[in-house]
Parts: C-alpha cells; sequence; structure tokens
C-alpha cells in the first residue's frame, strides 16, 4: 500500500526525495495523439522552480525537465508518461541538527511514529520539493485539456498572507503575473512586500490562502456520492504540503447565510442556463454545472524557521530547535501552480470519466 498515486483514469505517481539525486512523476492513462514535448510543460515549472525570488528559498534548481517515455515523434501514445527533473542543489549538511530532533508543526514527528525511520535531508517526500512533479504532470493535464477542451483556462493567485487580505474591489488578472505573491492586488502585493520582508528577517514564517479558478469546465462532469468532482478537488488540494483547509465556492462562509441569500438563481439565456450568482463554487451535487469552479485553500505557516521552538530529540530529551537551510518564508507563493496542475490533474481525470460513462451526451433544456 504505497499511496503515492492519484486519480481514476488519469493517475499520477509521484517519486523522488526532496535531497535525492532526482524525482518526478509516472503519469499514466494520457490519451494518445496530444500533442506534448518537454517545451510544453517547462513554464510551468518555471513558475514554481525555488530561488525566483528574495520571498522564496534561495535553493537554486533549473526544474529541468525530461520526457523519458510515452512520447514518440511529439505525441503521446497513450502508455505511461515518464517524467523526471533532476535535483542539483542539494545542501544537506544544513540539516544535521535535526537529525535527531523533530521540527515542532513539521511531519519529521509524524514520519518518524509510522516509519520508524525518515529522510530527515529537507524532508525527504513531506518536503514541498516533491510537488515539482506535480506541475510536472499538471502541464501534461493542460495539453491534453487544450486539445480536448481549448477553451478552458486555470488561473491560481494568493489572496491572502497572514491575516492581511486582498480587496476583492481591486481584482485584476492581469496583475497576478507582474508581482512576486501572484496576487491580483497591486496594492496588497505591495503591503505583503514589506511585512514578509520583515518576518524573513527576524527567522519567522507566515501562512497564505490560494485561490485557484476552472472556467469554461464543460456542465456534467463528476458523479452523485463518492465519485463528487468536489470531493476530488478537495482531497487533491489538501494533498499539496502544507495544506490545512480547502473550500468550494463560499465555503465555510455558506453557514453564515439563508437559503435566499446562497441560491444560485437561474434564467435561460441564449446557449442555455445562466446562473446569478456562484456560491456553490460552480459544483452541484458533486457535478460541474458550467459555471467556473472555485477552490480556496489555507497553508500553514513554514515550520523550518530560525526562530527557537522547543522540542525533542529521538532520546525524548527536551531542546530548543533552529532550522538552518533555505526555506520559503511564506509556502504559499509557490504554491499557486502546484494549485493550478492539481485542477488541472482532477478536471482531466473527471472528463475521461465522463467519456467512459455518458459518451458526452447531455440532459437537454429547453
Amino acid at each position: 500500500m504505497s499511496l503515492n498515486t492519484f486519480g481514476h483514469l488519469f493517475r499520477v505517481t509521484t517519486w523522488g526525495e526532496s535531497h535525492g539525486p532526482a524525482l518526478g512523476a509516472t503519469v499514466d492513462g494520457c490519451p494518445p495523439g496530444i500533442a506534448l514535448n518537454e517545451a510544453d510543460i517547462q513554464p510551468w515549472l518555471d513558475l514554481r522552480k525555488p530561488g525566483t525570488s528574495k520571498f522564496t528559498t534561495q535553493r537554486r534548481e533549473d526544474d529541468a525537465v525530461r520526457i523519458l517515455s510515452g512520447v514518440f515523434e511529439g505525441r503521446t501514445t497513450g502508455t505511461p508518461i515518464q517524467l523526471m527533473i533532476e535535483n542539483t542543489d542539494q545542501r544537506s549538511k544544513d540539516y544535521g541538527e535535526i537529525a535527531q530532533a523533530f521540527r515542532p508543526g513539521h511531519a519529521d514527528i509524524a514520519y518518524h511514529q509510522k516509519y520508524g525511520i525518515r529522510d530527515y535531508r529537507g524532508g525527504g517526500r513531506s518536503s514541498a520539493r516533491e510537488t515539482a512533479a506535480r506541475v510536472a504532470a499538471g502541464g501534461v493535464a493542460r495539453a491534453a485539456l487544450a486539445a480536448l477542451v481549448p477553451g478552458l483556462q486555470i488561473t491560481g493567485y494568493m489572496v491572502q498572507m497572514g491575516p492581511r487580505a486582498i480587496d476583492r474591489s481591486r481584482f485584476d488578472a492581469d496583475e497576478i503575473a507582474r508581482n512576486p505573491f501572484w496576487t491580483p492586488d497591486a496594492v496588497a502585493a505591495a503591503d505583503w512586500a514589506g511585512y514578509l520582508d520583515d518576518l524573513r528577517k527576524s527567522g519567522n514564517s507566515v501562512g497564505a490562502v490560494i485561490e485557484v479558478v476552472a472556467s469554461g469546465v464543460p456542465a456534467g462532469l463528476g458523479a452523485p456520492i463518492y465519485g463528487k468532482l468536489d470531493s476530488d478537488l478537495a482531497a487533491a488540494m489538501m494533498s499539496i504540503n502544507a495544506v490545512k483547509a480547502v473550500e468550494i465556492g463560499d465555503g465555510m462562509a455558506s453557514a453564515a447565510l439563508t437559503g435566499v441569500e446562497n441560491a444560485d438563481e437561474i434564467r435561460m439565456g441564449a446557449e442555455g442556463p445562466e446562473y446569478l450568482s456562484n456560491h456553490a463554487g460552480g459544483i452541484l451535487g458533486g457535478i460541474s454545472t458550467g459555471q467556473d469552479i472555485v477552490v480556496r485553500f489555507a497553508v500553514k505557516p513554514t515550520s523550518s524557521i530560525l526562530t527557537p521552538r522547543k522540542s525533542i530529540n529521538l532520546r525524548g530529551e527536551e531542546v530548543d530547535l533552529v532550522t538552518k537551510g533555505r526555506h520559503d518564508p511564506c509556502v504559499g507563493i509557490r504554491a499557486v501552480p502546484v494549485a493550478e496542475a492539481m485542477m488541472a490533474c482532477v478536471i482531466l481525470d473527471h472528463l475521461l470519466l465522463d467519456r467512459g460513462q455518458t459518451g458526452g451526451v447531455r440532459g437537454r433544456i429547453g
């Protein structure tokens, strides 16, 4: 029972550790005939890779992806696609002090309690470095979605850093790519820069909230009860390192609404049903409605910090622990492209499931 695989028909298995020679993903179930080469995947990895600003870890990795199988003459063959990314800037000596002790708030202690052994060099599989493999797999999913659903778009961005949230009245989609925080609010980006710089210099870290939206998703993806699209999306986002909560649509805020306020009213448009609001986040009864799919998740503060924290070591002795090394002061920044990748993988998986069950046939309205 390995549990390193997700997906039903479009299946992704990630492998490798933070300080091992390489990491990557085996992607199985991609339809044949999809145009794909390394240049189609690399731009997504470039968005996630470390060292792109002073607000992320200064580990320097090119994150250059290699396709080892499953592609012939520039097109997928329908067989497993093997993706590999070499690690080139490991600095394992930074982790010597935590080899015998546990970082508070980190998976160190849970891994040891479960397995009796752990790769302390950067956290092994618990490191956010593992997410590079997911982003590579997401690049494959995006290529397939571009061929199968040309109008589909997936966009992620940060809406909150610590207690400081964006002002949605200033939402500017073009701003997302113009600042290091992937936020659509230029004023918030300027505020966060000073806020995070102070935290970084003081040896501290902070959490964040990420929102990812998929537009142009066909109605009818997902299935009732145990095959819900939102169940798989929630599981996919929760599987990302450091994520502690996931919402679909209004999420927890919907508990404060009345039925009148929460109802996404419907009118008939020229091309089918039109919704007057989207509290449901584009999913009803586990099935997509054709509206934007909206997912939001909270990322906890990075556990590896330079501020001493109380802990214990393998002998059960009490220690004050400082974690050296190169770490993100806000891991939520680089979680944005990871969220987009997971959204792409889940939507493609459900698109393929729907094609297998219904052949794309839809109930008529009007």
